[in-house]
């Protein structure tokens, strides 16, 4: 556990958090700088940097505590919606480098956009690049 990951520090209790949720592996608790009422990190108890740092165990783990929260957060704020989402890395936006989720309540006229407005430049790509980047993906998971 890095002595310098603000989310250990709060795992080990050296820094106060507002937990919603806690169990053995995962721990969920409100982002002290939230973008909505509600804004809710879960993330593994031990130690991952990314998404792909995570055994798919202790990422099954947080997911389905996501699963179970997000109904619970929606309902306390009165959020008709909430956007989920994983910054996988620094170049996504991951400030904490300690894998997290994110669940942000969402409402009709909170100025949020979309997961789809995250890129404005999108790629034009050929059904030949298309092709070749479903071949490689696949390759990658033999």
């Amino acid at each position: 556990m890095p002595e310098d990951c603000i989310f250990c520090q709060i795992v080990a209790g050296d820094i106060p958090s507002r937990t919603v949720y806690e169990d053995d592996s995962v721990l969920a608790f409100l982002d002290a700088n939230p973008l909505a009422p509600g804004h809710t990190l879960v993330i593994p108890k031990a130690h991952h940097e990314r998404l792909n740092d995570t055994p798919a165990d202790v990422a099954g783990e947080v997911l389905s505590t996501v699963h179970e929260l997000v109904p619970a957060v929606e309902g306390a704020v009165d959020a008709p919606a909430s956007t989920v989402a994983f910054n996988n890395g620094e170049e996504a936006g991951q400030e904490v480098p300690h894998v997290h989720a994110h669940i942000v309540p969402r409402f009709a006229e909170d100025g949020g956009r979309p997961i789809h407005a995250l890129v404005t430049d999108r790629p034009d790509l050929s059904d030949d690049e298309l092709d070749a980047i479903e071949g490689d993906i696949a390759a990658g998971l033999e």
